[in-house]
C-alpha cells in the first residue's frame, strides 16, 4: 500500500485521569478482571507502526484504545508503506523507530531480526501465546528458537465463495473434495454459468492456488521443505500438484474469460464479477481468503445468503488450511512495548477486533461467538480446528524476489502456467531456476 504522506493519528485520552481508566480496569496493573496481567504506564508514550488503512485502522485503534484504559499510557498509530522492512529501515536509520510494528511476513520477521532490529518477546506475552496459542503459531513468530512475534490476525486463505442463486439455479452442492470440486463445475457450466473466476492478472492468486494443493495433496512435511528450499521444485511432489491444477486450468471453458481472460483480471474484479449480473453473473465460484468479504462488500450481495463460502476441497487426506497473518514485533527496549505484546497476546484484545468483523484470530482460546456472524465463525473455526496442520503461505516465507515480485519468479511462471497448463516440465524447471537464485541472494 502507498502512503502519499506518512502521519501519526494520536488516539484521543479516555477521561479526566489522562486517559488511563483505571477505574474501570482493575486498578491500572496487576491482574485484570480477564486475567491479563498488564503493567501501570501512567504517561509513557508508546508507537505502533502497520501497514492496515480505513476500517481495518479504525477497528486496530479500538484494540489499542482498550489498552490505553488499562494502563495509562498513551499510543500512537504510525501508518506504514509495504513493503514495511524498507518504511521501518527508513525510520530507523531517521531514528524514529516506532516500538512495535505489525509485520504481515514471516520472511520480513526474519530481516528484522537479521538486521538486530527485533527484541525478544518477553516472559509475560510468551505465557499468554503458550495459553492462547497452537505451537505452529508461536513458531511462526520465532527464529532460530527465539520468540520475536505475536501473531495477532491471521487470514483463512483456503476459502472458496461462491453466487447462491447460482449454484441453486444449476443444483449444485459445496464439494468437499477436488474430484466434487471439478463434477460441481461441470455442473454449473452446464446450467449456462462459467463456474469459476481466477484473478489471474495479480501472480499472488495463483500462488494461493498452488499452495492449497500441495499442502493437501503432499502434505504439511513437504510443503515445510519447499518452503524452505530444502526439497527443488522439480521435486514429483510439485508435478503432481501442478497435474492436479491443470484439471482445472486445461479446461479454459470453466474459468471465466478462459485463461487470457483470467490474466487480464485483477483480483478485486475477480470478486465483484461472481457476485454481479443477477442470474447471469460472470462466474459462479472465486477462491481466496476470508479478505474477499470487503470486496463482495462492494456489490449488492449478501455474505450469508447471496454470497455463501465452503473450505478449499480436499486434495488428499485432509482440507488444507494455509494462513498469512500480521505478527507484532517489538523494535524497542522497553516496559511499554512489551506490555503491549501481552495485551496482543490476549484473548481480550482478539474479542474486540472480532465483534467488528472483517477479522480473524489465531488465538485459540477466544470463543468464536464473538464473531458478528456464522460465515466467519465458520472461517475461525476451520482455522483453529487446523491446529498445528496449518501452514503460512509459501510464497510469503520466500525471498520477495522469488515469491512477491510482480511479472518475476513465482507469480510469472505460474501465469505462464495458467496460459499452457500443459507445459508441467517447463514449469518446474523455471519455477527451480528462479528459487535457486532468489534463495542463494
Amino acid at each position: 500500500m502507498v502512503f502519499t504522506a506518512i502521519g501519526a493519528l494520536a488516539l484521543t485520552g479516555c477521561g479526566d485521569d489522562g486517559g488511563s481508566g483505571k477505574e474501570k480496569a482493575g486498578g491500572g496493573s496487576g491482574e485484570t478482571p480477564s486475567g491479563v496481567a498488564l503493567p501501570k504506564l501512567d504517561g509513557e508514550k508508546i508507537s505502533v507502526a502497520a501497514v492496515w488503512t480505513g476500517p481495518e485502522q479504525a477497528n486496530f485503534v479500538k484494540v489499542l484504545k482498550e489498552f490505553e484504559k488499562r494502563t495509562g499510557a498513551t499510543v500512537t498509530f504510525v501508518p506504514a508503506q509495504d513493503p514495511i522492512v524498507n518504511f521501518l529501515g527508513t525510520k530507523i536509520a531517521g531514528g524514529q523507530p516506532p516500538d512495535v510494528a505489525m509485520i504481515p511476513q514471516v520472511g520480513a520477521i526474519k530481516q528484522a531480526v537479521e538486521k538486530k532490529w527485533a527484541k525478544p518477546v518477553g516472559a509475560d506475552a510468551k505465557a499468554q501465546l503458550q495459553k492462547n496459542y497452537s505451537k505452529v503459531w508461536q513458531d511462526l513468530g520465532a527464529v532460530d528458537g527465539t520468540q520475536y512475534g505475536v501473531y495477532f490476525k491471521a487470514a483463512n486463505k483456503s476459502l472458496v465463495w461462491y453466487n447462491a442463486k447460482a449454484f441453486e439455479n444449476a443444483g449444485a452442492s459445496e464439494p468437499k473434495t477436488w474430484k466434487d470440486f471439478l463434477s460441481t463445475a461441470e455442473t454449473v457450466s452446464a446450467s449456462g454459468v462459467t463456474p469459476v473466476s481466477v484473478g489471474g492478472a495479480d501472480g499472488w492468486t495463483l500462488t494461493d492456488w498452488f499452495e492449497n494443493i500441495y499442502l493437501s495433496q503432499a502434505g504439511p512435511e513437504k510443503y515445510d521443505q519447499l518452503a524452505q528450499h530444502t526439497i527443488k521444485w522439480t521435486d514429483p511432489s510439485v508435478k503432481d500438484a501442478l497435474t492436479t491444477l491443470a484439471q482445472l486450468f486445461g479446461k479454459p471453458s470453466l474459468i471465466a474469460g478462459g485463461a487470457d481472460g483470467a490474466l487480464q483480471t485483477e483480483f478485486p474484479a475477480s470478486v465483484t464479477q461472481t457476485f454481479t449480473g443477477g442470474d447471469q453473473p460472470k462466474a459462479a465460484m472465486v477462491f481466496e481468503g476470508d479478505f474477499v468479504g470487503i470486496n463482495i462488500a462492494q456489490t449488492k450481495a449478501k455474505i450469508g445468503t447471496d454470497a455463501k463460502v465452503f473450505p478449499f476441497p480436499a486434495v488428499g487426506a485432509e482440507s488444507p488450511v494455509v494462513t498469512g497473518g500480521d505478527a507484532a514485533v517489538a523494535l524497542k527496549d522497553g516496559k511499554g512495548a512489551q506490555a503491549l505484546l501481552t495485551w496482543l497476546s490476549s484473548t481480550d484484545a482478539a474479542k474486540i477486533w472480532a465483534e467488528q468483523g472483517g477479522f480473524i484470530s489465531p488465538n485459540k482460546a477466544l470463543d468464536t461467538a464473538a464473531y458478528p456472524n456464522e460465515v466467519q465463525r465458520t472461517m475461525a473455526k476451520a482455522l483453529i480446528a487446523a491446529g498445528d496442520a496449518v501452514r503460512f503461505d509459501m510464497s510469503d516465507q520466500a525471498p520477495q524476489s522469488f515469491g512477491g515480485t510482480p511479472g518475476k519468479g513465482e507469480w510469472k511462471t505460474l501465469q505462464d502456467f495458467l496460459k499452457n497448463p500443459k507445459d508441467i516440465a517447463g514449469t518446474q524447471a523455471k519455477l527451480e531456476s528462479d528459487a535457486a537464485k532468489a534463495y542463494k541472494s
